[in-house]
């Protein structure tokens, strides 16, 4: 990507887990300056890497309206303003029909909500800007049930008309939204199973015979978040390996 992002902002959630830390990868290798958002008990691991100052590590819980406010007005007190937001936080825990009101709750709180209000927070800074890019972390869940769960995907579709709706309201300010949806991944839990277990699961990609890697996730965030694809918003990117052609 050369210096495709040089000066830049972007806001990143989730930034401690696996696809988060690549994304940040990427794009600091790109130019962009980054806010990288996770809870006390993940953002550590961001300060350990040593990225350097175009990296700014606010710990916190998305859950918190007065977090969310502050991660914005950090970044753009820190770096000058805001161009992007990349959200990939949430709950994957799901006690499915059994969820009480309170697990309800929290998982929208997280997967949904906070995508919700950094939309929000963020919009007139990108307007000012003139102009910006959201690019959502959905997952394949989103388009398809999954045994046993049932609080994840419900949020992970709702995802999908979030960025819809964003993606028409923004359009006049020039501000782009876009989902992207994962399919299986690797995880370091996996490297625990049995070898035969793991090519099982890679033998349902079609192609390329192999779980997806949080490199394939951020590449293609990494394109949304451009400003190459101007003619393209509003829409979900499946990334995995045609799994799922609908």
């Amino acid at each position: 990507m050369g210096d495709a992002f040089a000066g830049k902002v972007v806001i990143v959630t989730g930034a401690a887990s696996l696809i988060g830390v690549e994304i940040i990868r990427q794009l600091l290798d790109a130019g962009a300056s980054i806010a990288a958002c996770d809870t006390d008990a993940n953002a550590h691991h961001l300060t350990d890497l040593g990225w350097g100052e175009r990296l700014l590590v606010i710990p916190g819980d998305v859950a918190d309206d007065a977090y969310l406010s502050r991660v914005v007005d950090s970044a753009a007190s820190s770096f000058g303003g805001v161009d992007m937001l990349v959200t990939a936080a949430a709950i994957f825990a799901d006690p499915g029909v059994l969820a009480t009101q309170e697990d309800w709750q929290r998982i929208l709180d997280v997967n949904v909500v906070s995508v919700a209000r950094l939309i929000n927070l963020c919009a007139p800074h990108m307007k000012q800007r003139g102009g910006g890019s959201v690019v959502i972390v959905s997952s394949i869940s989103g388009y398809r049930s999954q045994p046993g769960r049932v609080l994840y995907p419900t949020t992970k579709a709702a995802l999908l008309g979030l960025s819809r709706n964003s993606a028409q309201a923004l359009a006049p300010d020039r501000i782009r939204v876009n989902t992207v949806l994962p399919g299986i991944m690797w995880t370091p839990m996996m490297a625990g199973m049995d070898q035969k277990v793991q090519d099982a699961l890679a033998a349902q990609i079609p192609f390329p015979k192999r779980l997806g890697t949080p490199a394939d996730v951020a590449q293609l965030v990494a394109f949304l978040a451009t400003v190459e694809p101007n003619f393209m918003s509003g829409q979900d990117f499946k990334i995995d390996g045609y799994q799922w052609v609908t």
